[in-house]
C-alpha cells in the first residue's frame, strides 16, 4: 500500500482539513506549471520584443485546443483509478495504472505530430498577423516535440492523485520548474535564440518531469506500482478511462474552441493589443490552475467516496470545494486586479499601451473569476460519480452556444474589447447554473441505482 505519508484516507473522518492537505500541493504543482509559459512569456518580451512576446502568447489557445481532447483521457484515469481504490480493488487499479501509461504514449506521439506538422496551417487559419506568423510556428513546432513526455507526466500524476498523492508530482515540477527557468535565461540571453530558445527549454523540463514520474511509479510501493513491461492496452480497463475521459476531452476542447474564436477576435485588434490580451491571460492563468485543483479535488474526494459507497458524504465534499474555490477565485482576482498594472508590467516593461489592453481584460475577467471556479467543482463532482457526458452536453449548450452566440451577434455588432471579453463571466454563470441543477438530480439517480442490488440481493 502507500506509505504512511503520503497517503490521505478520504472515506473517513473530517473532510476540510484533509481538503485543504490534497489541494495545496496541487494547487503549487499547477503554478508551476504555469510558470513554464509565463518565464516564457516574460523572458521574450524583456529580451527579444513584443512581437516575440505575441507570438509565443498567440499559441496558447491553439496549443490548449488540440493537447486538451486527448489530456481528457487522464480525468478518466483519475475517476477509474480512485473508484478502484475506494472499493478496495486493487487488481483493476493496477490494470487502470498500465493501460493509462501505455494510452498516454499513444496519444502524446499522435498528438505531437497533429501539431508538428498542422501548426502554420493552424496559425493562419486564426489569422495571425504576418509579422508575427513565422516566429509563433517555430515555438508552437518545437513545444509539440515535447507533447509525448507532458502526456506521460499528467498521466502519471494523475493516477497519483488518485491514491492522494499530490506531494511528489509537486516536487518533481518544482525540479523541472527550476530547471526551465534557467535554460529560458542560457538559451535567450546568451544564446539569442530567441523564442526557439524558451521553446526547447519547456521541452526539456517536460522530459524532466516525464522521467522523474515514470521512476516514481516504478518504485511504488502498492497496487499503483509500475512495470515497465506490463505496459499495455487493457480493454475493459480502456472503456472505462475513455467513457469518463472522452467526454472530458471533448468539453475541453468546447472550451478551447470558444477560446480560439476569442484569440481570432483579439488578432483582428493588432499585435499590441494580442500582447496585452497575452500578458493579461497568464496573469489570470495563475487563479485558474489554482481554482482547478478544486476541481480535481472533488473530482478524486468524490471518485474514491464512491467506490466506498459512503454517499452521505458527498454533498459535505461538494460544499467544502464550492466555498473553498470562492474564497480563492475571489481574493485572488482581486489581488491580481490591485497589482495588475505592476504584474503586467513584468510582461512588457515600459509598453504603456501593452499594460491598457492588458488592463481591459483583467477589469472584467479577474473581478469574476471565481464563478469559473465554481463551475469547475460543479463538473468535478459529476464527473466523481461517473457521470462525464451530462457535463459535456451542459458545456456545448453554456459555454460553447452561451459564449460563440455572444461573440458571433452581440461582439459582432459591438466591436469593443470590453464587449468581447463579457463573454466569459455570462458563459460560467450560465454553466454553473445548469450543473449546479443538474448535479442534485444526476446524485440521486446514480446513488439509487448504486444501492439497489443491497436492496434487493437476490
Amino acid at each position: 500500500m502507500l506509505r504512511k505519508n503520503y497517503d490521505i484516507d478520504m472515506c473517513n473522518g473530517p473532510l476540510l482539513g484533509k481538503i485543504i492537505i490534497f489541494s495545496v500541493p496541487m494547487i503549487l504543482s499547477g503554478i508551476l506549471q504555469l510558470l513554464y509559459n509565463a518565464a516564457d512569456v516574460i523572458v521574450v518580451g524583456r529580451f527579444t520584443g513584443s512581437t516575440a512576446l505575441a507570438a509565443v502568447g498567440s499559441t496558447g489557445s491553439l496549443t490548449n485546443l488540440i493537447i486538451t481532447l486527448f489530456m481528457g483521457l487522464s480525468v478518466g484515469t483519475s475517476v477509474t483509478v480512485a473508484q478502484n481504490y475506494g472499493a478496495g480493488d486493487w487488481k483493476n487499479v493496477n490494470r487502470s495504472v498500465h493501460t493509462s501509461i501505455a494510452a498516454s504514449i499513444i496519444c502524446g506521439i499522435f498528438v505531437g505530430i497533429i501539431g508538428i506538422v498542422c501548426a502554420e496551417k493552424f496559425l493562419i487559419a486564426m489569422d495571425t498577423p504576418h509579422d508575427v506568423l513565422d516566429q509563433a510556428v517555430l515555438y508552437m513546432r518545437i513545444y509539440f516535440v515535447g507533447v509525448p513526455a507532458s502526456m506521460i507526466y499528467n498521466f502519471g500524476s494523475s493516477i497519483l492523485r488518485a491514491v492522494g498523492d499530490t506531494r511528489r508530482p509537486f516536487i518533481y515540477l518544482s525540479v523541472s520548474g527550476l530547471i526551465n527557468v534557467v535554460l529560458n535565461f542560457v538559451f535567450v540571453v546568451f544564446f539569442g535564440m530567441g523564442v526557439a530558445g524558451v521553446a526547447w527549454a519547456t521541452v526539456i523540463s517536460q522530459v524532466i518531469s516525464a522521467v522523474l514520474i515514470i521512476i516514481c511509479l516504478i518504485r511504488f510501493n502498492g497496487p499503483c506500482r509500475l512495470n515497465l513491461k506490463d505496459i499495455k492496452i487493457y480493454p475493459d480497463m480502456l472503456w472505462e478511462i475513455v467513457k469518463i475521459g472522452l467526454p472530458a476531452g471533448l468539453q475541453g476542447v468546447i472550451f478551447s474552441l470558444s477560446n480560439v474564436l476569442i484569440q481570432s477576435s483579439v488578432n483582428s485588434f493588432g499585435s499590441a493589443v494580442m500582447a496585452g490580451n497575452s500578458a493579461a491571460s497568464n496573469i489570470e492563468g495563475f487563479i485558474y490552475v489554482a481554482m482547478n485543483s478544486i476541481y480535481n479535488t472533488a473530482l478524486t474526494f468524490t471518485g474514491q467516496n464512491m467506490g466506498a459507497k459512503k454517499y452521505e458524504r458527498i454533498n459535505r465534499i461538494m460544499g467544502i470545494c464550492i466555498m473553498t474555490v470562492f474564497v480563492i477565485g475571489f481574493g485572488m482576482g482581486v489581488l491580481a486586479l490591485f497589482f495588475g498594472r505592476e504584474l503586467l508590467g513584468i510582461y512588457a516593461p515600459g509598453n504603456a499601451k501593452v499594460i491598457e489592453y492588458g488592463l481591459i481584460r483583467m477589469n472584467i475577467i479577474a473581478r469574476t473569476y471565481f464563478l469559473c471556479g465554481m463551475m469547475e467543482v460543479m463538473v468535478g463532482m459529476l464527473r466523481g460519480m461517473g457521470k462525464s457526458l451530462m457535463p459535456m452536453i451542459v458545456s456545448v449548450v453554456g459555454v460553447c452556444g452561451g459564449r460563440i452566440s455572444w461573440i458571433l451577434v452581440i461582439f459582432a455588432q459591438s466591436r469593443d474589447l470590453k464587449t468581447l471579453y463579457i463573454s466569459y463571466p455570462v458563459s460560467w454563470l450560465l454553466t454553473f447554473t445548469i450543473h449546479f441543477i443538474s448535479y442534485f438530480v444526476i446524485k440521486k439517480l446514480v446513488v439509487k441505482k448504486a444501492e439497489m442490488p443491497e436492496l434487493n440481493p437476490a
